[in-house]
Formats: C-alpha cells, sequence, structure tokens
C-alpha cells in the first residue's frame, strides 16, 4: 500500500471536520456583469435570448455565495414578489437563504425540471418549442455549473430561484411557463428524493469494499484463535475470522436497511404543488416514470410535508457509524500497548507532537469521533419534525445539511475504515500467549460433561469449582491431572482432555453460526463467493 496515498487519505478525512463548520455566509462583493451579447455568443443561444438587461454572471459553482449590491433599491424582484410593496432587508435576505448549501442539489433540480417541461408539453400546457428552448437552456445552465462559470446569488434565495430566474434571463418568456403546476414545496421535494436516491446508491458500494477489506484480512489470518469478551472479559475462544464476519453481517444489515430506505423513498412528490394538488390537466404518473420514480406519491399533503424518507436515511447511516465506531473501538484497543493483537502500518498512524514513540491510531479513534456527529443529525431531523403540522413549513429547509454531512461522514468513515483494514497486523505470537489466561475453554468443558449425562446446572457448578481449584493452584483446566478432576467430580474420564486447551474447545463447537472450524470455513466460502473475492 503505498502510504503517501494512505496518508493524504487519512488527512482529508481528519480535515474534513473543519472544513464543513466554516461559515457559508460570506461579504457579497458586487456582481460582475457581462454584456448579453458576449453571453449568448458563450451558450449558442442567442435567438432564444431576449433584449433585458439582467445578465448570467459567473463565477465558481464551490465558491461561496455572492448576492447583489448593498443598495435595496438595486435588488431584483423576487419571483414571488408581485403582493409586496418592500424588498426583504439584508438581515432577513442573510438568514433565510439557502443557496450557500441547497445549490448541492442543482443535478436534481435540473432533472426534475426538465421531466416537468417534458410533461407539460405533452398535456399541451406549453408548445414544443418553448419545451425545447427551457431543455436546452437548463442543459446550459448546467454546463455552466459544472464549468464553474455560473454565479450562485444570495438574493435569489436558494437552488431552485437561482436556476429558474437565471433560465428566465438566459431564453425569456418560456422560462416563465416552467413553473406551471408546481411548487417549491414539492420542487425541493423532488430534488430532495433524488439526491437521498443517489447518496444510497453511493454508500452502499462503500460498505461493500469494507466487507470486502474485512473477508480479505480473514483470509489472510485464517485458523487464528482470538480471545472472545463478554462484559470485556475473556470469556470463550473464537476464530479471528468468525470474529471478523461478525463486523462483515452487520454491514450486510446496513447495506439492507439502505436498499429498504430506497425503495419506500423513491415515490414521486412533484405535482403536489404547494399542497392541495392543480386543477390542471397534469400527468403525474409520466413525470414519475420519466425520474425513476416508482409511482407519484398519492396524498398531495403527504407528498409536501413528509421527511419520513430523510429521518429513515439518517437513521440506516447512524446504525452504520455506530457499528463503523465499535469496529473503531476495538481496534484501538488492540492496538494498546496492554493488548498488542495488532499493529497498524506506518501509513495509517500518525504520531504525537511532543512524545517521539507515539504511533497512534488516529484514524479509527476519529471514526469513533465522527459517529457523534451522524448520531446527532438524525437527533436534529427528529426534533425538527416533531412540532411541524401538515403541510409545508419554511422550518424544513434544516433538513439539507443534516443529510448532507452525514453523507459526507459516512462515506469517510467507511472508506478510511477499509484503508485501516489493509495495512493491519495481527500479533499472532501475542495473541497465542494471551490465549490460556480466563480459563476460556471453561463452557466447552461444562459441554463435556453435559454429554456424559449430567443437567448443565450440575454441570456448571463442576466447572465451576474445576476453575476455581486451577486459580488455587495458578494452572489452566488442561493442566489439571484426571485424578485432580475425578476428585472434583468422578465422572470425568480419559477423553476430557479432547475438550481443554482452545484449540480442542473451537473443534468441539458445531451449532449453526457458530465459531467451530467447518462453520466458519463453509462461512468464508460464502461471502467469498457473495462478495466475489479472488484468491489471496
Amino acid at each position: 500500500m503505498d502510504s503517501t496515498v494512505a496518508h493524504r487519505a487519512i488527512s482529508l478525512f481528519a480535515e474534513s471536520a473543519h472544513s464543513s463548520s466554516q461559515s457559508r455566509i460570506l461579504s457579497r462583493p458586487k456582481l460582475n456583469k457581462l454584456p448579453l451579447s458576449a453571453l449568448s455568443r458563450k451558450t449558442g443561444l442567442r435567438a432564444a435570448f431576449r433584449a433585458s438587461p439582467s445578465v448570467i454572471a459567473m463565477s465558481g459553482a464551490a465558491a461561496a455565495t455572492d448576492a447583489e449590491d448593498e443598495n435595496p433599491k438595486s435588488k431584483e424582484v423576487k419571483l414571488w414578489g408581485g403582493r409586496f410593496e418592500e424588498s426583504v432587508t439584508e438581515t432577513v435576505e442573510r438568514f433565510t437563504e439557502s443557496i450557500s448549501f441547497d445549490k448541492e442539489l442543482y443535478r436534481q433540480d435540473i432533472m426534475g425540471s426538465k421531466a416537468h417541461a417534458s410533461m407539460l408539453a405533452k398535456q399541451g400546457l406549453v408548445d414544443n418549442s418553448d419545451r425545447d428552448k427551457i431543455l436546452e437552456g437548463l442543459s446550459e445552465i448546467q454546463r455552466l455549473i459544472e464549468n464553474g462559470e455560473f454565479k450562485w446569488r444570495a438574493d435569489r434565495e436558494d437552488v431552485h430561484m437561482n436556476i429558474e430566474a437565471a433560465l428566465t434571463d438566459m431564453i425569456g418568456e418560456p422560462a416563465k411557463k416552467l413553473h406551471t403546476a408546481r411548487s417549491r414545496n414539492d420542487q425541493v421535494q423532488t430534488d430532495f428524493r433524488l439526491w437521498c436516491r443517489d447518496a444510497i446508491d453511493r454508500i452502499i458500494p462503500c460498505i461493500a469494499h469494507l466487507q470486502v477489506a474485512l473477508v480479505t484480512l480473514a483470509l489472510k489470518n485464517e485458523g487464528l484463535i482470538v480471545p472472545g469478551y463478554t462484559h470485556m472479559q475473556r470469556a470463550q475462544p473464537v476464530l479471528l475470522q468468525h470474529h471478523l464476519l461478525a463486523y462483515v453481517e452487520q454491514l450486510e444489515r446496513d447495506i439492507g436497511r439502505l436498499v429498504d430506505c430506497r425503495a419506500r423513498l423513491n415515490f414521486c412528490p412533484l405535482g403536489a404543488c404547494a399542497l392541495a394538488g392543480t386543477g390542471l390537466p397534469i400527468d403525474r404518473f409520466k413525470t414519475a416514470d420519466e425520474l425513476g420514480f416508482s409511482a407519484p406519491m398519492r396524498n398531495s399533503i403527504d407528498a409536501v410535508s413528509d421527511r419520513d424518507f430523510v429521518v429513515e436515511f439518517l437513521s440506516a447511516n447512524s446504525i452504520i457509524a455506530v457499528h463503523l465506531s465499535r469496529l473503531g473501538e476495538e481496534w484501538v484497543l488492540w492496538a494498546s500497548e496492554e493488548f498488542g493483537f495488532i499493529t497498524p502500518s506506518d501509513s495509517v498512524s500518525t504520531g504525537s507532537s511532543i512524545m517521539p514513540q507515539k504511533k497512534n491510531p488516529d484514524p479509527m479513534e476519529l471514526v469513533r469521533g465522527k459517529s457523534a456527529r451522524v448520531i446527532g443529525n438524525l437527533v436534529t431531523l427528529l426534533t425538527l419534525c416533531k412540532g411541524l403540522p401538515p403541510s409545508y413549513n419554511r422550518d424544513l429547509q434544516e433538513d439539507k445539511e443534516p443529510v448532507f454531512d452525514s453523507v459526507k461522514t459516512i462515506v469517510g468513515m467507511l472508506e478510511v475504515s477499509a484503508e485501516f483494514a489493509h495495512n493491519i497486523t495481527y500479533n499472532k505470537e501475542r495473541i497465542y500467549r494471551a490465549l490460556p489466561a480466563g480459563h476460556l475453554d471453561a463452557t466447552t468443558l461444562a459441554d463435556y460433561l453435559v454429554k456424559k449425562g449430567i443437567p448443565f446446572r450440575t454441570s456448571h457448578d463442576i466447572v465451576g469449582r474445576s476453575v476455581a481449584f486451577c486459580v488455587s493452584r495458578n494452572c489452566q483446566l488442561k493442566d489439571l491431572s484426571l485424578d485432580e478432576l475425578r476428585s472434583i467430580n468422578p465422572v470425568f474420564d480419559e477423553d476430557v482432555y479432547e475438550y481443554l486447551g482452545v484449540e480442542n474447545a473451537v473443534k468441539n463447537f458445531c451449532s449453526y453460526g457458530s465459531t467451530g472450524s467447518e462453520c466458519v470455513a463453509s462461512q468464508m466460502d460464502d461471502w467469498v463467493r457473495k462478495l466475489n473475492i479472488e484468491g489471496i
């Protein structure tokens, strides 16, 4: 593994918390004006432009939001401003804008608008010529955004109004027909469902990649026995492969939850309008089909107010984060001098600014720490929604940043966990020396007595007294002579030694799903096939 690449990945992961906390509302310089003729030549849509002093100013798509001139009289009239006699104050505008973060939805917004425009034309609500101008203009706006040449404006509030106003500047009157039979209420819901669907499709391969890393790590350590713990105390011996597959199983359930979430969110709100639907003859089934949804949402009030899909998505992410945090906690402990079970490579470790000897498993500590923000984002959404009456309320503008942050964080956690898995070594000698402590074969000895016809509770008592005898002699169960064992209970026979010692204990597990060698080998084969892992 290239240590430079690994260090870079870890560095970027660690810095993400700092970058996400930066203020998104920056100083707002005056717009740079671009002559309409120059814009027309640049876009190739000269014939579609109207003679207007309005412009689309260019800047980086990822740059901070800029605003209009500070003079309120110079402000652009809002697209919803017909019944208003005054402009909103600068304070209100800064507080209510969402373009600083919801521009993340631009692809989905343009996709939804294209589907809506096509449906309006099919239903005779706009003519084909206007539809074509709208579609061409939207494609050009997407090109400008992705080339870093689009000017995001805070005075246009959000991604929807920025794109619609820019389209109006670009093609004129036809753009004013695009919002027919549509509200921002159903528009943002459609965008957000599309975005979450895409995000799920991004996260699932990251989970599968971590599964591959864990199964690969297990394949490299075939036959290695480690102590199994309950209550953080030595309990029973388990194969390391069995132990690692426990995390693989958790991750598989994580995938299942995301798949289920995706299926439930994949219904289309577009056409529900503000809350009551529309009196115009739209075809919501066509729009839903074109956008890849299963069907339109059946109730227009529910369509614009539902955020169950967001809460469910964040819940699924939170469970993933908890699983990764538990894995991180274990690896941090096992990398300590007290355990010494694993050694991370230098490429996934960091040092101390004052203690020269330190080698810290920082990536997994951060995985453990970042789980808190993912869980916090879920709590934010639950708290946001708990007091809202139907249907849409402006509070719901606050649903996006927690989701954007959670997705970014979960992807980073999954990626760095897989990177760490590829760069750790299990210290077999250290583990082997640690195995005798804790009488890990005691339960197997109880099973032996059950097979001899002793009731389990009686067997439990006999083995308990045997362990106490070992503690008094500072020895292990397998070190007791047959006479010593028979002094505790005469049922013991020569075959008892086939059950004592960690290796024999593991061999005697036979139930489905147990740590028995044959069972684990079978499950390893299943996962290798399922994940298409090549031979190690």
